[in-house]
């Protein structure tokens, strides 16, 4: 925590120092921070935010740099985005659903009951979709891409092949997740992923909700013996947003190189990137750690859908009440998922 603070102090003193001078200027070099939870070693750090920040140095001849600061070191994961709206960072990098009620309207991509085939899916019908309903709840920074993880499966220690297996079992979740988990029979515990191995280690929870790639790149496969596919269950949206102000002191030409950057790294890289890590991850996980993959029966999974469909109703009443377009987005969210499903 200590560390944190000196952190986030230092980074003040940062802003002060930038906005002192005259670094948007043309020809200046533009610094910007960048804070995020993923370990230094993450792929979202080593192939995401280092790719991106090389893209966008190449691009502008150097003119800007981003100066990554990986692990919780400047904000926590729940604080990324109000901290980037304050100016605490420039840039951050986090999951939508770690802040639960923050964004509603984006919960329809966290929805159980759409099934996505693979990440590339889910980033592209998220992406697709924001930029068509523009929700108020992320105008306030200047939005540069979102990725997602695609379907997410239950990781236990015990064996889950029913819905009798999974009653009263304490599983990590986030968002939406944690309300899918509810109608299961599940008891959900709300923490980010930084905090889950150890949770998982001391029996403080018994398994997790999430992508195939925590069980290498979390080390999940460590502290989990049984692996259930749940496809319909859970997705998970990660954002890249810039603070506002900094982007509008951006001149004209390096915000047309941010934009460009982006679009591109996200169509190239950004979106498939859980694809890569869940793939590697299963691999690891069953040959390595000798992780048991458990299938669920076709009656099984009907009996899952059924409990999880009524949330669907559930989240377009709320926007409703909201004055959300709710149906609107779920809507899309169908229509998308369906062509970009037959695509990739």
């Amino acid at each position: 925590m200590m560390n944190r603070i000196g952190v986030t102090i230092l980074a003040l003193l940062m802003t002060l120092v930038m906005s002192a001078g005259s670094a948007g200027a043309s020809g200046k070099t533009v610094t910007l921070r960048l804070a995020h939870f993923f370990p230094a070693t993450h792929p979202a750090e080593t192939v995401m935010v280092q790719g991106w920040a090389q893209a966008l140095a190449e691009a502008s001849d150097g003119r800007i740099k981003i100066v990554s600061f990986p692990g919780q070191t400047l904000l926590a994961a729940s604080e990324v985005y109000d901290g980037v709206v304050t100016g605490i960072a420039d840039i951050g990098l986090s999951a939508f659903a770690y802040t639960r009620g923050r964004f509603p309207l984006l919960e329809v991509f966290e929805l159980p009951g759409v099934t996505y085939e693979n990440s590339k899916v889910a980033s592209q019908v998220a992406w697709e979709a924001i930029k068509e309903l523009n929700p108020t709840e992320v105008r306030d920074t200047k939005l540069l891409m979102v990725l997602a993880t695609g379907p997410g499966d239950l990781f236990t220690k015990s064996p889950v092949r029913t819905l009798e297996d999974l009653q009263g079992m304490e599983i990590r979740a986030t968002g939406l997740s944690a309300k899918t988990l509810s109608v299961l029979g599940a008891i959900p515990v709300a923490m980010p992923q930084s905090e889950a191995y150890e949770a998982l280690s001391r029996g403080l929870v018994k398994g997790n909700l999430s992508p195939l790639e925590v069980l290498q790149g979390w080390r999940h496969a460590e502290v989990t013996e049984y692996l259930t596919l749940t496809p319909f269950l859970y997705n998970t949206l990660f954002f890249v947003t810039m603070n506002q102000r900094t982007w509008n002191s951006l001149p004209a030409d390096l915000q047309a190189v941010v934009e460009e950057v982006s679009e591109r790294f996200f169509q190239d890289v950004a979106m498939g990137l859980w694809d890569t890590q869940n793939e590697a991850a299963l691999k690891y996980a069953v040959e390595d750690t000798g992780q048991q993959v458990v299938t669920l029966s076709d009656e099984e999974t009907a009996r899952w859908t059924e409990l999880v469909l009524p949330i669907q109703v559930e989240f377009v009443e709320e926007m409703r009440k909201k004055g959300l377009p709710g149906q609107q987005a779920l809507d899309l969210v169908q229509e998308l998922s369906e062509k970009y499903n037959a695509l990739y």
